[in-house]
C-alpha cells in the first residue's frame, strides 16, 4: 500500500514508520491520520510481523496538528467536529493498545497530539534535544483524548500539571516523569531502537501478546468509557469563543484576548 505522509520499512521482523512531512515537522493531517491507522493496522494483521519502531523524518518527530487542519476546526459543524475528535481518538487509541510491541523513537520536538504519538508506546526512546508538551490550553483548546492515558502513565498530580500548564520539558525531565524510556545519542537513536526490537524479539510473540493484552484488559471498558467523554469534551470545545480566539491569535502570531466563554 503506498502511504502519502509515512514511510513503510520491513526489515525481517520489524517494520518501521516514519512520519514524513518534515517540511511541515511531521504535523498531524487527516491523511496522516489516515496512513497512521492504515499503517499500523496492516502490521497487526501481518503475523509476520513482530514489532513496530515510530519515528519521524527530518529535526522534528511531531509538532503537533497541522497549520491549515488548525484553520478549518473553527468553520467546521458540530458533526464535523465530533467526526474528527472521532478519527484523532481512534488513532491515539490504536497506539495505546497496538497488541504487538510499539517502540517510538523521538527524534525531535513532540508537541500536543505529536507528544501523544511519542509517549502513548511501549517504549519511548528520546534524543537528548527533543521537546515534549501539551500546550493545548495555550490556544484555548483542551488535551482530552490524551488525557486518558496520560493519567494511566505519569499519575494524578504530574498529568495535572503538564496538561494544565502546557509547559515545554525537555528528555530529561521527560525521562524522570516517567514518559521517556531512554535517552540514546541522537547519532545512534534507530541503531539503539533497533536492539530493543532485537531483544523483543528473543521472546515468545504469544507471551508478549498475551502479556499487552493482559495490561491492556486491567481497565478496558472504563479506558473506553474515558475516550468517549474525552471525545465528546474535543468536540464541544471546538465551539467557544475562547478556542476562536486562541486559534486566531496562534495563527495571526499575537497574544490572545481571552473572554472565558
Amino acid at each position: 500500500m503506498e502511504y502519502s505522509t509515512l514511510k513503510f520499512e520491513r526489515d525481517g521482523q520489524v517494520v518501521t514508520l516514519t512520519l514524513n512531512r518534515p517540511e511541515k515537522r511531521n504535523a498531524i493531517s487527516a491523511p496522516m491520520i489516515d496512513d497512521l491507522v492504515a499503517a499500523l493496522t496492516s502490521a497487526e494483521e501481518d503475523r509476520s510481523v513482530r514489532v513496530v519502531i515510530l519515528t519521524g523524518a527530518g529535526k522534528a518527530f511531531c509538532a503537533g496538528m497541522d497549520l491549515d487542519a488548525l484553520k478549518t476546526l473553527a468553520s467546521q459543524t458540530p458533526a464535523q467536529n465530533l467526526a474528527d475528535s472521532r478519527r484523532m481518538a481512534k488513532m491515539f487509541h490504536l497506539v495505546y493498545s497496538f497488541p504487538k510491541p510499539l517502540i517510538t523513537a523521538v527524534n525531535g520536538a513532540a508537541i500536543a497530539g505529536g507528544c501523544g504519538l511519542a509517549t502513548l508506546s511501549d517504549f519511548t526512546l528520546a534524543v537528548p534535544e527533543a521537546k515534549f508538551g501539551y500546550t493545548e490550553v495555550r490556544i484555548g483548546f483542551i488535551p482530552a483524548l490524551v488525557s486518558v492515558m496520560l493519567r494511566r502513565q505519569v499519575g494524578e498530580k504530574r498529568a495535572r500539571d503538564l496538561l494544565l500548564s502546557g509547559r515545554i520539558i525537555d528528555a530529561a525531565e521527560a525521562f524522570r516523569l516517567g514518559l521517556v524510556t531512554e535517552i540514546t545519542p541522537p547519532d545512534g537513536l534507530m541503531k539503539r531502537a533497533r536492539e530493543v526490537a532485537n531483544t523483543l524479539l528473543e521472546a515468545s510473540p504469544t507471551s508478549l501478546a498475551l502479556t499487552k493484552r493482559l495490561l491492556l484488559r486491567y481497565d478496558e471498558e472504563q479506558l473506553r468509557r474515558e475516550l468517549e467523554l474525552a471525545t465528546q469534551e474535543n468536540a464541544q470545545i471546538r465551539a467557544t469563543d475562547d478556542f476562536r480566539e486562541g486559534l486566531a491569535s496562534f495563527l495571526e502570531k499575537r497574544p490572545p484576548k481571552w473572554t472565558g466563554r
